[in-house]
């Protein structure tokens, strides 16, 4: 199935580091911020009344809001431009990314196609080559969308015989998208251009494709204001949007997603929907048959429940499908719509799958063991024939294949194993390197990474990576990055991450945790961290930060922690519940205000994982761990860097505002609370410059926190 939908010690100078005898908390205490005007602001939730003095916050576009950015970031710059070693820490960064990079590629037709970044690009190249060993030739450069950088390549599908492509372009980090049409053998862009383009797949299906979009918006306030009546469309090649064939719509349930999607052969469109905005987790599918004139689309799954459906591909006028309907770590069946009927292929198994494609007359199915991935080719039937043999023990990045080629490719990656595209074939059960990078000056043997687990509140085993240099001492003194998720059934393996190279070799140890809320053991351990069970989360987060004291890896004053998105606020909750574990906390792109997250852009399609203000008992939940809500005042926290950016329209920057307001205004002053606003940036970096330059900077403010002169 083509789709492209795309997860310190301060007091004394004695460490095996070198360190500064500096005082971020003489300067914390000496620092002024920005006044930030109170309103009276009281809402009713349930009989409960909540002051929200920082509402006027939420205006993207006012003046005032505009000041406030400028005077915050003044005060956030004059902080970071203090720090000595942070120009030489970014030059640093920009050597360790230095490196070509490459995706897996898929074929159309006679072309194959992949993308590159050369090093330090601001954004990956796509290319297309003739053959597995032809010339690669530069079909897309996203690097002249803008002057700055900061446009990307977004979706993009090809046509089955290689002709067309279709792709998104995202401006500033945003996620709409406008898409446009390439003629590939004439390397010719056609005139047409789609707009407001967003949570949209690009199926193909001879000379048009299927995408979904939301109807134009007020364009002041694009970037903030509720997405909905999302409505599928199909676009002929050489025709103006204005000419699209509606599809498909719903306008009786404004907050659904109706995505489509075609089958490799292109013989079936698949429609998908979800109503996360009902607190429903799963969709309803149905397909066409575009061989037929008939344009309505027949029921598979017809109601929309808890349960997720994913069409791997269609084998004889029948789809296999993914799915965790009485299987809560996946299975795939296989339905038959002659006679609506379902049979089973690959039964659940203790391991979750997290992914499959057809290739070769196969089906390849890869799975996660205790976050680990493993692979294996199976008949068509579901019959095991044998497992593909990895690396070692990391993650599988990517699987691509085609139901009649030969091979597939896959990307496979480890904390200290730069990610590498893989060719296997599937006759000879061989698997080759394809495209492997080459870092400059990194030893991975220098490196030693292990997983460990520990015990949560509830006795729960939560499973934990830990990267560093081999011969470290196990003292309590070693500083020390926690990083976590938790959310939305993502599974948070390990990977290959060249920037975490500058905290490394300055003798930090990395710790990624595997909370629940992520998929990593299949739908109960994401059930487990949701709506009312939210706190395990950060239950699990805390208890990671106490075995690595208790095992003597760091200390309180030693340790830091961070995470973006439902990891900001994860992040942002630990902190106010003990804000005495962590020196240092850095919450990025952050969801804090739990009780209005729904009333902005696609935030209703969160409802499912966190429940919502309008439910009396999921109120309760949220207000106990609302970031913005349990900060006490007077309370000394951890230094603290809040970053967002003014692009972001998926988690809205006023979250961030918000909380920085709140906790610059109720907190102690011992220690900083900064907030670092990107201009034309969004949920995550719009380019590589800018990740360099945040990521230069977050770096410099742990260093600087925890008290330490990195050598370099």
């Amino acid at each position: 199935m083509r789709t492209i939908l795309n997860r310190v010690l301060l007091s004394s100078c004695f460490s095996i580091l070198t360190l500064a005898c500096v005082h971020p908390v003489a300067f914390a205490q000496s620092m002024n911020y920005p006044n930030t005007r109170k309103s009276v602001q009281l809402d009713d939730y349930h009989g409960v009344k909540v002051a929200d003095p920082y509402r006027w916050l939420e205006d993207d576009h006012s003046a005032e809001t505009a000041a406030w950015v400028a005077a915050e970031n003044e005060v956030t710059f004059a902080y970071l431009n203090k720090i000595p070693y942070r120009a030489r820490l970014k030059q640093r960064l920009e050597e360790l990314f230095n490196y070509p990079k490459y995706t897996s590629p898929i074929r159309r037709g006679d072309f194959y196609f992949y993308s590159k970044n050369d090093g330090l690009q601001n954004q990956n190249v796509l290319y297309l080559q003739k053959g597995l060993d032809g010339p690669p030739e530069i079909l897309i450069d996203p690097n002249k969308f803008s002057q700055d950088g900061t446009s990307r390549l977004g979706i993009f599908d090809v046509s089955k015989n290689g002709r067309y492509l279709a792709y998104g372009i995202s401006s500033g980090g945003s996620d709409w998208q406008e898409v446009h049409v390439l003629d590939v053998s004439a390397h010719q862009a056609l005139p047409e251009v789609l707009k407001w383009v967003k949570v949209s797949d690009l199926g193909w299906a001879g000379n048009g494709f299927f995408y979904s979009r939301y109807p134009a918006p007020d364009e002041s306030h694009a970037l903030s204001s509720k997405n909905e009546f999302h409505t599928v469309y199909f676009h002929k090649v050489g025709t103006p949007q204005s000419e699209d064939e509606l599809v498909y719509q719903d306008k009786s349930n404004p907050e659904r997603f109706f995505t489509v999607a075609t089958t490799e052969d292109e013989r079936y469109a698949v429609l998908s929907i979800s109503d996360r905005g009902k607190g429903k987790k799963g969709n309803a599918l149905f397909f066409r048959d575009l061989s037929k004139t008939a344009k309505a689309f027949i029921p598979i799954v017809p109601e929309v429940t808890d349960d997720d459906y994913q069409v791997v591909d269609d084998v004889g006028g029948k789809f296999l499908v993914l799915t965790n309907h009485a299987a809560a770590n996946n299975k795939i069946a296989l339905y038959n719509p002659e006679n609506n009927s379902w049979s089973e292929v690959v039964p659940e198994k203790p391991e979750v799958i997290e992914r499959a494609v057809t290739g070769g007359g196969k089906l390849l199915v890869a799975y996660l063991q205790d976050v680990a991935s493993r692979i294996y080719v199976l008949a068509l039937d579901g019959k095991l024939e044998k497992e593909i043999k990895l690396p070692g023990a990391g993650s599988i990045l990517d699987l691509q294949g085609n139901a009649r080629d030969p091979y597939v490719f896959y990307e496979f990656t480890s904390l200290n194993y730069p990610t590498t595209v893989f060719r296997y074939d599937i006759a000879s059960d061989s698997n080759s390197v394809y495209h492997a990078p080459k870092l400059p000056g990194f030893d991975p043997s220098a490196y030693e990474t292990k997983q460990v687990f520990y015990k949560s509140k509830d006795g729960t085993s939560i499973p934990m990576f830990l990267t560093y240099k081999k011969g470290i001492r196990l003292d309590g003194q070693n500083p020390t990055l926690l990083y976590g998720y938790g959310g939305f059934n993502i599974s948070l393996t390990p990977a290959f991450r060249p920037l975490l190279l500058a905290l490394l070799e300055q003798g930090f140890v990395y710790a990624s945790a595997n909370l629940r809320g992520g998929g990593e053991y299949g739908e109960k351990w994401h059930e487990a961290g949701t709506k009312l069970k939210k706190q395990n989360v950060f239950d699990d987060f805390i208890a990671a930060a106490e075995w690595l004291i208790a095992n003597k890896y760091t200390s309180p004053d030693r340790l830091a922690i961070t995470g973006g998105s439902n990891g900001g606020l994860l992040v942002a909750a630990v902190m106010n519940q003990q804000p005495s574990l962590f020196r240092v906390a850095v919450p990025q792109v952050g969801v804090m205000d739990m009780l209005r997250f729904q009333k902005f852009t696609i935030g209703w399609n969160w409802i499912p994982d966190y429940g919502s203000s309008d439910n009396p008992d999921e109120f309760k939940a949220l207000y106990a761990y609302s970031p913005i809500h349990n900060i006490r005042a007077g309370g000394k926290y951890p230094a603290t860097l809040i970053t967002t950016a003014d692009h972001d329209d998926r988690v809205v920057p006023a979250h961030s505002f918000k909380y920085a307001a709140t906790l610059q205004a109720l907190a102690s002053h011992d220690n900083p609370v900064l907030i670092r606003i990107d201009t034309k940036s969004g949920h995550g970096a719009s380019s590589t410059s800018k990740a360099i330059e945040l990521t230069a900077d977050v770096y410099a403010f742990l260093l600087y926190n925890l008290g330490i002169t990195p050598r370099f």
